[in-house]
Formats: C-alpha cells, structure tokens, sequence
C-alpha cells in the first residue's frame, strides 16, 4: 500500500510542521497541532482531504437550479416507528447518521433491532469493541434474522471498505467510530486525527455506494460526542440516546438532521428481550393511585413534536435544618428557585423555612416552560396538604410578576388531555385567541398564579 504524505496543521491559524509540537509558533496556542492527510497514491481508497472537500475526478460546472433535477428521496422504511419519525421517515440511502450515547444505555441493543427488522435487506454490523460470540448472543435474545445479518470485527477502515465491497449490504453498522483507524494516519485509534479520516472515507463509501452508514460514538463525561466538532459538521444526521440507566425508559434526540426536523423525538422501553417502542408515552407516564394525594399535578407538555402529559411530584416539608433544602429531579433547579421567589414576593406563600423536593416521574429530563403551572400547582399542593382536583391538567409559563404566559401549541396540548380522560385544562387567558372548542374537557382561562390556586381549592 502505498505511504500518504501527511503533515501536522495548526486548527487556530493553519501553519504546517513535518512534526508534532505543543504550542505553535505563529499564533502561540497550545495543543492546535493536528495530523492531517495530505496525498496518497492508493487506487481506490475512501479518502477526505485536508481541505474538507472530496476529490472528484470529472470537472463540475455551476448549475442553475431550473437545470438540477428532481429525485424523491427513497427512504428505507423500517419497522421502528420511532426511528423512521427521528429520521423524518425512513433511512436515507446514502447517508450517514451518528448516534452518540452513555455507556450502556442500547446503542447497540437499537442498532441490532434496527437491521433485524429490515427483512430480506441484508446488513453489516462492524464491531471494534465486542467479539462475535458477544453480538451472537444479543442477536438471539433480540431475535435478528441470522440469515441477512453480516458480523465483522475490524477495526481497519480499508479492510472494512474490502468486505463491504463483496457484501454489498443495504446498511452498514460501525460500532464504534473511535475504535476505527486509517493505514494513512498514524496516530492512534481514538484520536482526532483519526476520527476525522474515518469518517471522511465512510463518508465517500456512502455517497459514491448509496449505502447508509450508522456510526455509534462515545460521549464526554460533559454529555457531548466524542471527537472533534467537525464529526458533527460532516456527517447527515446526529442522534442523541438519552436516558438513564437505572430507569427502563429511553429518548432518541434528534440534533441535526439534513433529512427532516430536529424537534422529532422518540420513546423506547427497555426490556429483558430489547427496546420496546413506546407509541403513547403520557398513559405510560402517567400513575394510577386508588386515593387523591397532595403535591401531584399533571403537565400538558411538549416534547419536540409530539405533546404529552407527565406526572409532576412537590414534596413542601418543615426544613429540621437551618438552611433548607432545594432538590429537583429532572427539572432545572435554578428555575425552581425563580418559582418559589415568585410564590413568595408575588402570592404571600411562605417557602423560606420549607424543604422543597421536586421530582418528573418517568425519569424524564423536561425543559418545556408550560410545566410551571404544574409544578407551581403541586408545590402548593404539597404546602397546604390539599390534593389537587382529579382528572386536571396545566399547561403555562410562570413569569416573574406572578402572571401565567401563553405557551406554544395549545391545541395539540388540549387535544392530548381529552384524549387521555382530563375533564380540566388550566392555561393562560391569552391563550383564548382563536381558540377552537374541544369536546369533553373544560378550557379554565386564569391570568394569575393566586387565581389558580384559589380555582383548584374550591
């Protein structure tokens, strides 16, 4: 094989060095080195020069856009509801899609599950981290179609380009991008040098075989993905597995998408026999108690585009301490201290010498505004002892003087309560603009937070 000439080049100002040096000479930063491809002579290697653009051997000209054709997107629909919505319906044949995740959260698990249910389509599975025995295994307890399901454990990109030439399979798995490594880089596997090559060859594997390529990649201890931020830039599609490991629930983020919308998310369970899809989550996050107790409220939320209805818990205690206590799960703490500073200066209620417990059952991490009715309901729910009303839901955002904002898609959010059994939806009053009417629930238009309380206490 032939040797490629490559070099090391500064990432802040673009200076070369034939070697690797800590801190560069022309704009003084430290540890900008890294090593670049250059040129090759291989015949038919899958290689991205150091530019970012992909060398062509037949001259392009500009194109006006009357003169570009029309070609629909065939996508490869599969039997994962939730995949294909994340995806914006299906896997796009040549493409490529990188999902990043914590250990042990499914990466693998979902990525089996997905080339198991392709049918007569066959797939490549390529492992860099476990044996064949290992994915065996899994694949059996998944129940993957043995017959159309290639393992390969390589973690040389041009052996793998080798075998997926003979295969010619309809999808190709990499598990993982950081264990892959390129005869023309000689870093180490892992490394940003060589994360960057291989990707750029998988990338013009894809596009000049149209086959689809799904990369599974570590994340930081900070929650990103490892690797440069350029892995991000050159790839079609980037999910995020969200979820934590001692909970069985799971949520697929999408956080580009060249293909469709980033607000598309999915549910998954996760099971002894695999992930279980989750095609309505609010029954599923929603508890059944035999009596009414205080400090529960239900949320009308949005999560990307699908709205839901989650359970939120307020435990409101005498503090045995001097400070007392501020604890939320799956909820943003900060924004629980602007809730009760505006509880207290704005409707009298008295938190200072109170611990506050605040919980979003499911083990759901929620960002969405509109929970703040909620979680203001249930916080004086828990204060006054006081259940609230059954069958009730809230959907608004709490501001800083006391009054209850709009939020966003308010009919997809009032539609998901009646469907689930609500008989009352709190919400803002401006809100009511061009509001239609829905059968079985009633609309209680409130405008601030002390109406609200005096509303649910009868």
């Amino acid at each position: 094989m032939a040797k490629a000439k490559t070099a090391f080049i500064c990432q802040n100002c673009g200076v070369s060095s034939a070697k690797w040096m800590g801190r560069c000479p022309s704009c003084q930063e430290w540890n900008t080195f890294v090593e670049e491809v250059l040129e090759t002579d291989a015949p038919g290697a899958y290689k991205w020069d150091s530019t970012g653009r992909r060398e062509k051997k037949t001259a392009t000209r500009p194109r006006t856009l009357r003169e570009i054709g029309d070609h629909a997107l065939e996508r490869i629909v599969t039997p994962d509801t939730e995949f294909n919505r994340v995806l914006g319906g299906g896997i796009v044949p040549g493409s490529l899609v990188l999902m990043g995740g914590e250990p042990g959260i499914g990466k693998s698990t979902l990525m089996l599950q997905i080339g198991a249910g392709l049918g007569e389509l066959s797939i490549l599975y390529v492992s860099g981290e476990e044996s064949e025995e290992q994915i065996k295994l899994r694949a059996i307890r998944l129940g993957l179609n043995p017959d159309t399901c290639y393992i390969l454990t390589e973690t040389n990109t041009q052996k793998l380009f080798r075998h997926a030439k003979e295969l010619k399979p309809a999808l190709l798995v990499v598990d993982s991008i950081q264990t892959l490594h390129s005869d023309y880089i000689e870093s180490t596997p892992g490394s940003v040098s060589q994360i960057r090559e291989c990707t750029g060859e998988l990338q013009r594997f894809a596009k000049e075989t149209g086959t689809p390529v799904l990369l599974i990649g570590h994340i930081t201890k900070d929650g990103t993905i490892a690797g440069p931020k350029l892995l991000e830039h050159m790839v079609d599609t980037v999910l995020q597995f969200e979820g934590d490991r001692h909970n069985n629930y799971r949520i697929l983020r999408t956080l580009k998408n060249r293909f469709g919308s980033t607000a598309e998310l999915g549910i998954y369970e996760m099971l002894e026999d695999g992930l279980r899809q989750v095609h309505n989550p609010s029954e599923v996050l929603l508890g059944e108690r035999d009596e009414p107790l205080s400090g529960i409220a239900i949320a009308a939320m949005m999560e990307g585009m699908r709205p839901m209805l989650i359970e939120v818990q307020a435990l409101v205690a005498p503090s045995a301490y001097g400070t007392p206590q501020r604890s939320a799960t799956g909820f943003d703490l900060r924004r629980l201290h602007m809730l009760l500073a505006v509880l207290e200066k704005r409707c009298g209620f008295q938190f200072a010498n109170q611990d506050v417990f605040l919980n979003i059952a499911g083990g759901l991490r929620v960002d969405d505004p509109a929970i703040d009715l909620a979680i203001v309901s249930a916080l004086l729910s828990s204060l006054e002892d006081r259940p609230l009303p059954e069958r009730t839901a809230f959907a608004g955002e709490v501001g800083l003087s006391g009054e209850i904002r709009p939020v966003t898609r308010i009919g997809q959010r009032i539609t998901e309560a009646a469907r689930l059994g609500m008989t009352h939806l709190y919400i803002s009053r401006q809100n009511l603009k061009g509001l239609a009417s829905v059968q079985g629930i009633e609309i209680v238009a409130v405008g601030r937070v002390d109406e609200v309380f005096d509303s649910v206490s009868g």
